[in-house]
């Protein structure tokens, strides 16, 4: 199973905010092999890993990163970005999201922003923690964040020591270029997303 750069980023994230985790419920969506996730599990939080519906080798991979890491109490469900659910609608009250370079695609943007836009509304002080990987300065999700009414704070990666090529023992991320972004509920304001500007260049 691979691990992605943005996941070891991530992770340090987690580690550095370790005291906000403890008996928190935490969602990772996209999970995979699921560092993230096992990482809040780890550090005291009630971790739901989800990634598609309709690709059952990654939830076995989330599976599998639970059993590897003799995590029990992990709940493995699956979600389809976009896709308001019978199974998104019956999640549990959630504290935080978490999402590992779920930006990978431009076509998937939006839908992963509707997911998460869904979320916001069942509970309004939730925040989504999300590692995004610069693969071309065309993409950008500023217009995306404003339809979807969100606020986003680019963290820069020398406050929680994640400024490195090798974090944790690992040789990642390596020299590719990270982003870690707080996204909250918003207004829709340029105010409120104009530090993602960074992502696209600008």
């Amino acid at each position: 199973m691979y691990v992605w750069p943005c996941a070891v980023v991530l992770a340090q994230f987690l580690w550095n905010r370790r005291r906000e985790l403890k008996n928190k419920t935490v969602l990772e969506l996209g999970a995979g092999v699921s560092l993230p996730g096992v990482v809040a599990s780890l550090l005291g939080s009630s971790v739901l890993l989800s990634d598609s519906a309709e690709l059952p080798q990654c939830l076995k991979n989330c599976a599998r990163s639970c059993h590897t890491n003799r995590l029990k109490v992990v709940q493995v469900v699956g979600l389809s970005w976009g896709h308001i659910s019978p199974r998104l609608l019956s999640l549990p009250k959630v504290d935080l999201v978490l999402g590992s370079d779920v930006f990978y695609d431009p076509q998937d943007f939006e839908s992963v922003l509707v997911t998460v836009s869904f979320l916001f509304q069942k509970n309004p002080l939730t925040q989504f923690w999300t590692t995004y990987q610069v693969r071309s300065s065309d993409w950008s999700l500023e217009l995306l964040l404003s339809r979807w009414r969100m606020a986003c704070e680019l963290v820069p990666l020398g406050v929680f020591e994640a400024d490195k090529p090798e974090l944790a023992g690992s040789r990642l991320p390596g020299n590719h270029s990270i982003q870690m972004m707080v996204i909250t509920p918003g207004d829709g304001s340029p105010d409120s997303v104009r530090i993602y500007s960074t992502l696209s260049g600008t």
